[in-house]
């Protein structure tokens, strides 16, 4: 059974003042909620199994999945009304929804792109965890080895380095930019007893890449785009009929 998580308990702070009567995931573009974007493009693309986080207008999401059938897919509610968890911390909370063997496909509830995601889940493979990445220009990057393993992390602009190697030379690394889709397996549920209850996941990735086997999956074509603001929710409709035009 493949398996996915969906983080929908953002606040949406930058997509004011919809966000004062509604979560952001229920927030609709392109004639659909976010959540119904999401959630439509794992059906197709064979999950079967999906985990939705929940903390803003936590009852409407809940609700909206139950008026529409959970759109024919086991859907499973992590609830963390009463405190947000972050990513790494929204991950851990919902182990007992997991099932134990199937890794997880991670997806913004806010993230529109022409990721084929059975693709991507497919080329996870043996890895703890893979992460979705492309060339594109940014001030911050994830740093991979030759072997496409995860080993820090840098902002190029004030010089700020993560990594549990201690004696790592930048200039080997291949420099690459995280998508925020990414595959988790189970077998890191046991290195996240150490974290608290909230943590970012990015964060425990860069601090257990020594012991981990966390690797790049590199797609040169990524088109993506992060719905988070206001002034994107019309870019988005556009984005939404070029994907439907020429990849789907």
């Amino acid at each position: 059974m493949k398996q996915a998580m969906i983080f929908a308990a953002g606040l949406g702070t930058r997509l004011k003042p919809l966000t004062d009567t509604m979560p952001k995931a229920l927030v609709r573009v392109g004639g659909e909620s976010l959540l119904e974007h999401v959630v439509r493009k794992l059906k197709t693309s064979g999950f079967d199994k999906i985990v939705v986080n929940v903390h803003h207008f936590a009852s409407q999401i809940v609700d909206f999945l139950h008026d529409n059938g959970n759109f024919g897919v086991d859907i499973g509610i992590s609830d963390e009304s009463e405190t947000l968890l972050d990513t790494g911390g929204g991950i851990k909370n919902a182990r007992p929804l997991f099932l134990p063997n199937s890794p997880i496909l991670i997806h913004n509830v806010d993230i529109l792109s022409n990721v084929d995601l059975d693709w991507l889940y497919e080329r996870h493979g043996a890895n703890d965890a893979t992460l979705l990445v492309s060339e594109r220009k940014t001030k911050r990057y994830l740093l991979f080895n030759d072997g496409m393993r995860l080993v820090g992390w840098t902002n190029i602009e004030t010089g700020e380095v993560k990594s549990p190697f201690p004696n790592l030379d930048i200039k080997a690394c291949r420099m690459l930019a995280f998508s925020g889709i990414h595959v988790f397996s189970p077998s890191l549920f046991p290195l996240m007893d150490a974290f608290p209850d909230k943590f970012g996941i990015m964060d425990f990735y860069l601090k257990v890449c020594d012991k981990a086997v966390i690797k790049a999956c590199l797609k040169p074509d990524l088109r993506l785009l992060d719905v988070g603001k206001l002034d994107s929710l019309a870019e988005a409709d556009a984005f939404l009929s070029e994907l439907s035009a020429n990849f789907f």
